[in-house]
């Protein structure tokens, strides 16, 4: 089927916080990003101020207001720091609006051009669950540092002489998983099909991921070329509040719950990003007993995975490993994956139940389970 809606990639993701300066910082810090453009008062925007970080082909902006009555204001107020817009880079913003509102979207922002001396930046906008938005990019006619209103400023000296920024190893964005109410899964997994030409890759019931007390259920939805995937969970009823409500809970309405950063060496990127305060879930020694003979020869040494608290799955077309972060927030909300890949298109499913049993221990520390 011809793809009405191509997509070359994820562009960027925005984050709306208290605080984009200290934002920027840790992400520094801790994640090893690079800061490559700022906008602010400085550059003549005199309502909030942004920061772009930039970590292989990765692009995370986080946008401050400057006012209480501004909508990113607004936006942290009700939900605490988190991702406000996925953006999405694709030939031609204008008609990626067009499919997707003609196919039942809802518009948030109308094709539009911007230009500087660099350039003209192509922009549009659609509603996505609860309070994000996904955006539509197309930056083939501009040429400045992220786009009109930013000027460049490389900050952390860990540029190569090619321009890029290796950071921790962090490569690109594997996917981005959505949180959604009780009861809304399948109205935003027809979203994703009807109005951007999505397809379904994988799906997983409450008998797939659950522990004695919890359980959710989610469904993966891919562009044509599966290089964008949104996984989408809601809650299952169980004998206790699962993650995903306990997000809900926090997060006042549906989000995004985490991001899959992809790496090539996740052994030396989760031992620098420990190294630099990262704090990840825990994972029992006992998960490691007889790894191999479960998962199969893996290239990576089990003690150094054991170590590091690495899980490990594998399907028919290969394995891969993956490890998440505690929530990054004070709120209980947004966190990150860890992912390598060695074959394997799935999501770790042979995982969940120790994922979810280690999720259910930080979430009885919090009072939430």
């Amino acid at each position: 089927m011809e793809d009405f809606l191509p997509i070359k990639e994820i562009d960027h993701v925005e984050f709306y916080v208290g605080n984009a300066k200290q934002a920027a910082q840790y992400y520094r810090t801790a994640f090893g990003f690079t800061m490559t453009a700022y906008s602010g008062l400085e550059t003549a925007a005199r309502d909030r101020a942004s920061y772009v970080l930039e970590q292989g082909k990765i692009r995370l902006v986080f946008s401050t207001a400057l006012g209480p009555d501004h909508p990113i204001s607004r936006h942290v107020h009700l939900h605490g720091d988190g991702v406000a817009v996925i953006a999405l880079a694709v030939p031609d913003a204008g008609s990626a609006f067009m499919e997707s509102t003609s196919r039942g979207a809802t518009a948030t922002i109308p094709p539009t051009t911007v230009e500087d001396n660099d350039g003209a930046f192509h922009f549009s906008a659609i509603k996505a669950y609860g309070d994000t938005i996904l955006k539509f990019v197309d930056r083939s006619a501009y040429q400045g540092p992220f786009a009109p209103g930013y000027e460049k400023r490389l900050v952390e000296g860990s540029t190569t002489k090619n321009g890029s920024h290796p950071g921790f190893g962090l490569a690109h964005i594997d996917h981005i998983v959505g949180n959604v109410e009780l009861g809304a899964m399948n109205r935003w997994v027809a979203f994703f099909a009807n109005t951007m030409g999505f397809s379904q890759l994988a799906h997983f019931d409450d008998q797939d991921i659950s522990t004695e007390y919890s359980a959710l259920m989610s469904k993966v939805m891919q562009d044509g070329t599966g290089k964008v995937k949104f996984p989408i969970n809601e809650p299952a009823e169980g004998k206790r509040k699962s993650q995903i409500q306990e997000y809900l809970d926090y997060y006042q309405g549906p989000g995004v719950q985490h991001l899959a950063l992809s790496t090539g060496d996740i052994i030396g990127t989760v031992t620098r990003l420990r190294d630099s305060g990262v704090e990840f879930l825990y994972v029992p020694d006992t998960y490691y007993e007889e790894l191999e003979s479960r998962v199969g020869k893996l290239n990576e040494p089990v003690e150094m995975l054991a170590e590091l608290g690495i899980l490990v799955d594998q399907d028919e077309e290969g394995y891969l490993l993956q490890i998440f972060t505690k929530p990054v927030e004070d709120r209980p909300t947004l966190f990150y994956e860890i992912i390598e890949r060695h074959g394997s298109r799935g999501f770790g499913k042979g995982n969940f139940k120790a994922l979810f049993e280690s999720i259910e221990r930080e979430q009885a520390l919090r009072g939430n389970l």
